[in-house]
């Protein structure tokens, strides 16, 4: 039987929490919260999740309410999570973190070189 690809939300969490934010929610879309910063995460099994829910756009929410958005991802799946977008070009500040099989992440920001 192949493995399961599961959202890496228990790694989001612990990685929000690790850098001091409280974190509510429960499910692949939370809300982590620090000083004056409330920032809306989304956890990404894989590509599909872009496709198949509309979590770039506003997730449902008016843009507003969550300026700074990050989503949680696979590290090999981090690249077509930022070109997807990149090509939206949101109303929201953003950014991706890559999480591999050990928990260590990598964090993506549009400016970023």
């Amino acid at each position: 039987m192949p493995p399961v690809s599961m959202p890496p939300s228990e790694d989001a969490r612990a990685i929000f929490t690790r850098l001091g934010y409280s974190v509510s929610g429960d499910g692949p879309d939370f809300v982590a919260e620090r000083k004056w910063r409330t920032v809306r995460v989304t956890a990404l099994s894989d590509g599909d999740d872009l496709r198949g829910r509309r979590v770039l756009a506003d997730g449902g929410e008016p843009s507003e309410t969550y300026r700074f958005r990050c989503f949680v991802a696979p590290k090999g799946e981090t690249g077509d999570v930022q070109n997807r977008l990149a090509s939206v070009d949101p109303a929201y500040e953003w950014a991706v973190i890559g999480v591999d099989d050990e928990g260590d992440y990598d964090v993506y920001h549009p400016d970023a070189s």
